[in-house]
């Protein structure tokens, strides 16, 4: 049984013997040691070997969510900013040019990938004529 977070915040959990049947060379997952050997393949799922993965998008669809977590909170951050630069129809591009950030630092942030200042965040708000809010939300 497999168990993945996405970028969502949904766990979804995926029973890998359910492909045993149509995909024959998947049983040497049985084997625990190999089974734990997975890794994680950027956005492309968990590969245990040449021979042997599954698609992320597969266990998206074909799983089962758990629970919902909520996504971390670089991962928040960049969906925002991206989803903010998308709608002012700005290339990554565009934004580092008014911005004077280095496009490669936007696509890390807007992968969650980084871990941007306030300051950096204010400038993106700034050049986006977004208002940035930041908020704590205590425990209930």
């Amino acid at each position: 049984m497999l168990e993945l977070t996405f970028r969502d915040g949904k766990v979804k959990q995926y029973d890998m013997a359910v492909l045993f049947d149509k995909y024959p060379q998947l049983k040497a997952l049985e084997d625990r040691e190999l089974f734990l050997s997975g890794k994680l393949s950027g956005g492309y799922g968990v590969i245990w070997n040449d021979y042997l993965d599954i698609e992320a998008e597969t266990i998206y669809e074909e799983g089962v969510t758990v629970r919902t977590e909520r996504p971390p909170v670089g991962v928040a951050v960049g969906d925002a900013a991206a989803a903010a630069r998308a709608e002012r129809g700005m290339s990554q591009m565009e934004l580092s040019s008014v911005t004077g950030i280095d496009q490669s630092d936007i696509s890390r942030i807007e992968r969650g990938a980084a871990n941007p200042s306030v300051g950096t965040l204010e400038r993106i708000a700034k050049a986006l004529d977004a208002k940035l809010v930041i908020t704590f939300e205590l425990n209930k």
